[in-house]
């Protein structure tokens, strides 16, 4: 305790001593009584379990928004990766298109060609002219051709066709 300045001549009281000790004896005893002798009411614990309750609810609540959370994450970086493949792709694709289009080019097919075939333009030696004479080799046919197959028909329809074709 901190010594206080008194301005009388009178000097402190001093507390007797039993009486601090008769306070503490006291809270002793209220310490010291078993818990089968304290009585709780009904409505403490119907008000214990409502809290209960109630901050089990609240933990549920918290943990189901943060798995939901958690999902919600996964499922747009997984969506980042698939745009970041598309977008690769894409410009894969784009350059696939440039490199066809490049090489239906016909200066880039002859020079493949010289390159890597090691073909070359024909001369005037090795061009060889062939003289036909200009006679029409079509003929044209003035006989009707049947087809008969005469394999799958049996004697009636032979009799038959012979009777009615004359």
């Amino acid at each position: 305790m901190a010594a206080r300045y008194q301005y009388e001549t009178s000097p402190r009281k001093i507390e007797p001593e039993y009486k601090k000790e008769k306070k503490k004896q006291q809270i002793r005893v209220v310490k010291d009584l078993p818990k089968q002798e304290i009585k709780i009411s009904k409505a403490q614990k119907i008000r214990h379990r409502k809290a209960t309750l109630l901050v089990i609810a609240i933990f549920a609540v918290l943990l189901t928004i943060s798995y939901r959370n958690t999902q919600i994450n996964e499922k747009f970086n997984q969506m980042q990766e698939l745009k970041t493949k598309l977008s690769s792709l894409q410009k894969e694709n784009e350059q696939l298109q440039v490199s066809i289009e490049n090489s239906l080019n016909f200066s880039n097919i002859e020079k493949q060609a010289k390159e890597k075939l090691g073909m070359q333009k024909l001369t005037n030696k090795q061009t060889v002219y062939v003289s036909l004479p200009k006679k029409d080799y079509i003929e044209s046919t003035t006989e009707k051709v049947q087809i008969s197959d005469n394999k799958n028909e049996n004697w009636f329809e032979k009799f038959v066709d012979k009777i009615f074709n004359r």
